[in-house]
């Protein structure tokens, strides 16, 4: 209490001027100077986490920013007189020189409630600032966001929540223990797994995560996303695949593949949490009534999206652009893996210029390095390929260098991998022997 005590009141605090925007900022910052900040973009790629000077503690119902006076109201509560009922009442409770946002689900809530995560908030203010004054090592973390679990519960849950199932104790206790202080009534709701399937297969997450995070998402009669992700922008291109051409024609397909890729995608881009440049290639359509019902159906789409987002009517190449707050890197989940053989290219040297590669290797074998007798181990299907024949390419090579060469199939080996061995089965390093005969 009587550290609470030094705290100076936020009614008496004296507030500094607002910085010019256009200034400098070696003119208001000295090097070793203490400066209070605050991660609001995690870093990305090769840019580094953003910080602001301009501190503030979110709550389910408000968002308390400490050294401001201003009272804010969510824009997604149109009702003007809700609005200023919220605005009337934030001000009747909260101290001078602290400014308020009021979150778009506080509307309708009583003063009682509302000034309760007030003073939840406040408290938090203040043992950060009792922190700062005691703290002598610098930097130093004052004040940690709740947990991720309770920070999503704070943001997204909702009346119609039926179940919340948790499958660790310890964050069981504290999932139960923050639904009870925002909604009592729906205590009951959070339950503990117990189930020896992991929780995810129980109750198909795992499906989904595995069906919704690759390039390719299928949804709707064998349309699909192709979605790419780069440094500078993500890239979604709409296909039809091999979907049934509709009755009424082309034009009328092409307007239900693109309403339904609309759908996918706003779900994709929470999903993944995509932010930044998004550029979507729709299926080109002639009508304008048509690109418009599509811009439409995107934009009523993306209403229910909380991250802060610009839509563009489609272009004259059907090209759609967006914009969406990017805090952190897109979620981007491996769900394929290169291919061994062509490392992901889809092709393959051509078997003519693979066997004129090993009688290269073999050519150096006996002609430069003089190993007579040898023994070349390749893969099986390889193997068959050079044995195959009356006059095979294995003869071809004994009756050039000799009946030394030996053609050994291996499964170990990838589809275009090769491994030469002496007549000891000692391996044979080529690398090496080039760099020999090259000294």
């Amino acid at each position: 209490q009587s550290d609470r005590k030094k705290l100076y009141p936020f009614s008496k605090a004296m507030r500094l001027p607002d910085l010019k925007k256009d200034g400098s900022v070696q003119n208001e910052l000295q090097q070793g100077q203490e400066v209070l900040v605050q991660i609001v973009k995690e870093p990305i790629s090769t840019k580094g986490p953003r910080l602001t000077a301009e501190l503030s503690f979110a709550g389910r119902y408000l968002v308390l920013i400490p050294f401001d006076d201003k009272v804010s109201v969510s824009s997604k509560i149109k009702s003007g007189e809700e609005r200023a009922r919220l605005k009337q009442l934030i001000h009747s409770i909260k101290p001078k020189n602290v400014g308020v946002i009021v979150r778009t689900v506080a509307e309708g809530k009583r003063v009682a409630e509302l000034d309760t995560e007030l003073k939840i908030l406040m408290k938090r203010w203040e043992d950060a600032i009792l922190k700062v004054q005691k703290t002598q090592k610098r930097p130093q973390l004052i004040y940690e966001e709740t947990s991720r679990v309770v920070a999503m519960l704070r943001d997204l849950f909702n009346p119609s929540y039926e179940n919340i199932y948790v499958n660790d104790e310890e964050v069981f206790k504290e999932v139960k223990h923050y639904i009870t202080l925002i909604a009592p009534e729906k205590a009951g709701i959070v339950k503990l797994y117990t189930g020896t399937v992991p929780i995810f297969d129980n109750f198909n997450v795992t499906k989904q995560i595995k069906s919704s995070f690759g390039r390719i998402v299928n949804y709707k009669h064998g349309a699909y996303l192709y979605i790419e992700h780069t440094e500078a922008l993500h890239v979604v291109d709409v296909n039809s695949g091999n979907r049934t051409r509709s009755a009424n024609g082309q034009e009328a397909n092409a307007l239900d593949v693109n309403l339904g890729a609309a759908d996918e995608l706003a779900r994709q881009l929470r999903l993944r949490d995509m932010g930044g440049i998004i550029v979507v290639d729709f299926i080109d359509m002639s009508l304008a009534e048509d690109r418009q019902i599509l811009y439409e159906r995107m934009c009523k789409n993306m209403q229910k999206d909380r991250a802060r987002h610009n839509i563009l009517p489609l272009s004259k190449f059907g090209l759609m652009q967006i914009t969406r707050q990017r805090v952190r890197p897109a979620m981007d989940v491996n769900v394929e893996e290169a291919c061994p053989t062509c490392l992901g290219t889809g092709k393959i040297k051509s078997s003519i210029l693979f066997t004129d590669q090993l009688e290269s290797k073999i050519d150096k074998l006996v002609n430069k390095i003089g190993i007579k007798t040898f023994y070349l181990h390749v893969h099986p299907y390889v193997a068959a390929y050079i044995n195959q024949g009356f006059i095979s390419m294995k003869r071809r090579w004994q009756m050039k260098y000799g009946f030394g060469v030996h053609v050994v199939p291996s499964q170990k080996l990838a589809f275009l991998q090769y491994e030469f061995y002496d007549s000891k089965k000692q391996f044979i390093d080529m690398k090496e022997e080039n760099e020999a005969i090259k000294n």
